[in-house]
């Protein structure tokens, strides 16, 4: 069964180049359940910077212009902005004259940027705090989102103009992940790359996989594979259809392009901490290799 279908007339290519109707399982299930795993990925980030030595905590992520602090504080402006704005309705800064995907991005980098600034005058241990109250109370609030609403901000990076809140939250929780997980590598502490953990991140990261390929010419029928290595990774395809591309989980087909790449390189590749030229050693394409490597194209963050 398709995950979804993405439908894409050509728009001003100066913007976002599609406009895209998501059509999602129509039994009402959510397809990603992420929203039980919020307390207990905090819980464990609570832990883990309670843990942190003075320099484990300036240590260097793979994020290059943050350390270990920079990207606990990250993780606080989450949970903070969320609150503000989703909750409490309160927006603060407007994002005034975005035209484009660039754009938006841009003005997401220099928010970034400017809170890490301010907040390097917090010490960890007021950090941990705020972040321990914090996303215990995020975590409330998005209990009492509807699963099938619309959610506030859609998904941009799946090419969605509207999305669901199932899916807003967990894009959330693909952050959260992310961020700790940056902070866990960074300080050799293990933990996340679990199944129980690193699957809907991973699942939830390739609903990018139909948006990369949206400009890619191909004839109907033609199949793209990536495979997650691992009993913690799994099988996702897109097919080419006369309305797009469509992604599935079904395993055993036959495909034009297959992509082999393990779970460690996925989550720094589509996150954008690395660039596709240098995993080309540490992943298999098998089949056409132009269409293969545009798979190491998807990136799932906005910023």
């Amino acid at each position: 069964m398709n995950i979804y279908t993405v439908r894409g007339t050509t728009a001003n290519k100066e913007d976002i180049p599609y406009t895209y109707n998501v059509l999602c399982t129509m039994n009402k299930t959510i397809p990603i359940q992420t929203l039980h795993l919020f307390p207990v990925i905090d819980k464990m980030l609570i832990e883990l910077l309670n843990s942190l030595t003075a320099e484990e905590w300036n240590a260097q992520t793979v994020a290059k212009l943050w350390k270990v602090k920079d990207v606990a504080s990250h993780l606080l402006d989450g949970n903070v902005r969320a609150l503000s704005i989703s909750r409490d309705g309160f927006f603060g800064e407007k994002a005034t004259n975005i035209n484009s995907y660039q754009d938006l991005v841009a003005f997401l980098n220099n928010l970034n940027l400017t809170w890490t600034n301010a907040t390097k005058r917090i010490s960890p241990k007021l950090l941990t705090f705020l972040l321990e109250i914090t996303g215990q109370q995020y975590t409330q609030h998005l209990h009492s989102l509807e699963p099938f609403s619309n959610a506030l901000f859609s998904v941009a990076w799946s090419g969605q103009e509207v999305s669901p809140n199932w899916f807003h939250i967990a894009r959330e929780y693909t952050e959260k992940y992310l961020h700790q997980q940056q902070i866990r590598d960074a300080v050799n502490k293990p933990g996340l790359m679990t199944k129980e953990f690193f699957y809907p991140f991973i699942d939830t990261l390739m609903y990018a996989f139909p948006f990369t390929f949206r400009e890619v010419s191909a004839d109907d029928g033609t199949t793209v594979s990536l495979i997650v290595t691992s009993d913690i990774g799994g099988q996702w395809n897109i097919v080419k259809t006369d309305s797009g591309w469509t992604l599935n989980k079904e395993t055993g087909v036959k495909s034009n392009a297959t992509v082999r790449i393990d779970p460690n390189t996925t989550w720094k590749l589509f996150s954008k901490s690395w660039r596709p030229e240098q995993v080309m050693d540490q992943v298999e394409i098998s089949g056409d290799t132009l269409l293969g490597q545009n798979v190491l194209r998807i990136v799932a963050f906005m910023a």
